[in-house]
C-alpha cells in the first residue's frame, strides 16, 4: 500500500447518515471487513484487541463470583435439539446444518450450535446425581452461528462470539437470585468498563427467551436515538431439566429436577462502542477498553530525531511498565498532522505531541480524544498525571452518555404523544403498559417500537397508553437494531 493510499480518507459524517457512517468507520479504522460468505466478517486485530479486553475485564468478574469456564463441541445432533420442541421453533428458522462428513452423508444432522442449552443439558444429565453436586456454576467463551437474513457488522452476523453462562441450582429461589446478580453484573460492568448507561429489567412474555420461565435484559440507547439490547440473563426454571432429564437427590432421597438459568454476552458490545461514543471525526474509545490507550507523536521537525525521539521512546517505554497500553509512531513518511487526524479517527484516547519546543520547554502537548482539550504538561510530571488524565475521560464519557440518555428518554401518557416523540425524537419513551399482548402488538405494527424492559421496580400505577385502561407496571418502549 503506498503513501497516497494511506493518507486519511474523508468518512460521511455521523451527523448526516449514521449507518454509513458506522459501516464506514468499521472499516476505515480496520476494526472488521466483510467475508467472503454472506452475512460474516473478519474481525481484524484493531477491533479484536477490542473484544480481548472486553472478555478479560468480564472473565474476571464472572470469576469473582464463583463461576468456572468450561468449553462444550460446536455441533449439536438434530435430536438432541428436537428434544426441545419449543427451544428449536425459536431458533429453527437460524439453524445452520451439517449434512455431510467429507464425501459421507451423516446419518443424523448436526445443528452448528446457535445456543448451548440442548448440548449442555445433556451434559449436565451426567453429571449431577445428588445435591452435593450443586450449584454448577459454567461459563463458556465461544462462537454462535444463527443464519440471519439481515446482518451489521458486530451488532447481528451470521457468526458471532460470545459468552454464555449455565448453571443449575437445587431451588427455583437459588437460580432466581443468579439470574438477576448477573443481570446486576452486566449492568454494573457495561457502565464502568464501556462507559454506556444501561436500563435493566424484564422482557415481556412475547420478548422472552425460547424456553425461559423469566428473561432479563439491560438495554442502551445509541447515539441515533435507537435502543440496542446489550445482554440479557435467563431464568429457564425446571424447562430444560425435564426435556433432558437433569435430576438430582435431594436433602430427604427424593429425585428433584434442578432450576437451570443461562445468560450471555457477544461482540454486539464492541458495535455499541461505536455508536454510543463516536462523532463525525471517527470513533472514541473509553481508555478502559480501547485497544491504544495512548499514542505519542514525536513532530518531526529540524534535528527530531536526536531532539526529540529520545525523550519520546523514554516516555513511551515508562508508560508501558507502568501497564499502558501505549504506541510511539515515528513513521517518517506521514506529517503529524496526517497521524493526528488518523488517531482521531481511531478513537485513541490520549495524544501526547513532543516537538523541538516541546523539549525546549520541558514539556509535552497533551490532547484528549474525547473533548480535543489540549494542555502542555510538564516533562517532569507528566507520567505521573497520565492515570488521572485517562480516569477523568473514562468518567467524562459516561457523564455525556448519562446526559444524552436523560435528554432522549420522554414521559408519555397518550398514544398520540407517544407517536409524535417517537417520530420527532426517538430515544426511551417511559409510559404505562396494561400487560395485554393485543395492545404490544399493535404498537409494534404501527410504529415498530417494541417494550425493551419492564424495569423491576414498580411503583406507580396509571393507564396504558394505547387502550388507556388500568395499568400497574411502567415500561420502556424505544424502536431498537
Amino acid at each position: 500500500m503506498n503513501k497516497e493510499e494511506r493518507f486519511v480518507t474523508a468518512i460521511t459524517p455521523k451527523s448526516e447518515d449514521f449507518s454509513r457512517w458506522y459501516t464506514e468507520i468499521i472499516r476505515r479504522a480496520e476494526l472488521a471487513d466483510y467475508a467472503p460468505m454472506k452475512g460474516m466478517m473478519v474481525i481484524r486485530p484493531y477491533g479484536y484487541a477490542i473484544w480481548e479486553n472486553i472478555q478479560r475485564l468480564l472473565d474476571n468478574r464472572i470469576k469473582e463470583t464463583g463461576h468456572t469456564n468450561a468449553y462444550f463441541p460446536l455441533f449439536i445432533p438434530e435430536s438432541l435439539l428436537q428434544k426441545e420442541t419449543e427451544h428449536l421453533e425459536g431458533f429453527s428458522p437460524e439453524v445452520a446444518w451439517v449434512t455431510h462428513g467429507g464425501e459421507e452423508e451423516l446419518e443424523e444432522r448436526l445443528a452448528v450450535r446457535p445456543t448451548s442449552e440442548a448440548i449442555i443439558g445433556n451434559m449436565y444429565s451426567k453429571w449431577i446425581k445428588s445435591w452435593r453436586d450443586l450449584p454448577v456454576l459454567i461459563n463458556q467463551w465461544a462462537n454462535i452461528v444463527r443464519w440471519e437474513k439481515v446482518t451489521r457488522p458486530f451488532l447481528r452476523t451470521t457468526e458471532f462470539l460470545w459468552q454464555e453462562g449455565h448453571t443449575a441450582h437445587e431451588t427455583s429461589e437459588e437460580a432466581e437470585k443468579e439470574t438477576l446478580m448477573i443481570l446486576d453484573l452486566y449492568k454494573e460492568f457495561v457502565e464502568t468498563e464501556l462507559a454506556i448507561p444501561v436500563i435493566s429489567g424484564r422482557k415481556t412474555a412475547r420478548e422472552r427467551f425460547a424456553g425461559a420461565l423469566e428473561t432479563y435484559a439491560i438495554e442502551a440507547l445509541m447515539s441515533d436515538g435507537k435502543a440496542l439490547q446489550m445482554g440479557t440473563s435467563h431464568n429457564l426454571g425446571q424447562h430444560f431439566s425435564k426435556v433432558f432429564n437433569i435430576r438430582f437427590e435431594d436433602r430427604d432421597q427424593k429425585l428433584q429436577y434442578v432450576w437451570q438459568t443461562s445468560w450471555g454476552v457477544s461482540t454486539r458490545l464492541v458495535g455499541s462502542v461505536i455508536m454510543s461514543h463516536g462523532d463525525d471525526s471517527g470513533l472514541k474509545f473509553p481508555p478502559r477498553i480501547a485497544p491504544v490507550q495512548i499514542v505519542i507523536i514525536p513532530i518531526s521537525l529540524g534535528n527530531w530525531k536526536q531532539e526529540v525521539l529520545p525523550t519520546a521512546q523514554a516516555l513511551e517505554q515508562g508508560l508501558k511498565k507502568e501497564g499502558w497500553r501505549v504506541k510511539l509512531d515515528a513513521r517518517e513518511e506521514f506529517s503529524p498532522g496526517w497521524k493526528f487526524s488518523e488517531y482521531e479517527m481511531r478513537g485513541i484516547p490520549l495524544r501526547i505531541e513532543i516537538g523541538p519546543r516541546d523539549i525546549k520547554n520541558n514539556q509535552a502537548v497533551v490532547v484528549r480524544r474525547d473533548t480535543m482539550a489540549k494542555e502542555s504538561i510538564s516533562l517532569d510530571s507528566l507520567q505521573a498525571k497520565i492515570p488521572q488524565i485517562l480516569s477523568d475521560i473514562q468518567d467524562s464519557m459516561l457523564a455525556k452518555a448519562r446526559k444524552f440518555q436523560a435528554e432522549n428518554t420522554s414521559e408519555v401518557d397518550n398514544y398520540q404523544d407517544f407517536k409524535s416523540v417517537l417520530e420527532s425524537k426517538r430515544g426511551f419513551l417511559k409510559t404505562f403498559w396494561c400487560g395485554n399482548q393485543d395492545c404490544e402488538d399493535k404498537i409494534k405494527e404501527e410504529t415498530m417500537a417494541t417494550i425493551r424492559v419492564v424495569p423491576l421496580e414498580q411503583e406507580e400505577k396509571g393507564k396504558c397508553v394505547l387502550c388507556q385502561a388500568d395499568a400497574g407496571q411502567w415500561v420502556f418502549f424505544a424502536r431498537a437494531y
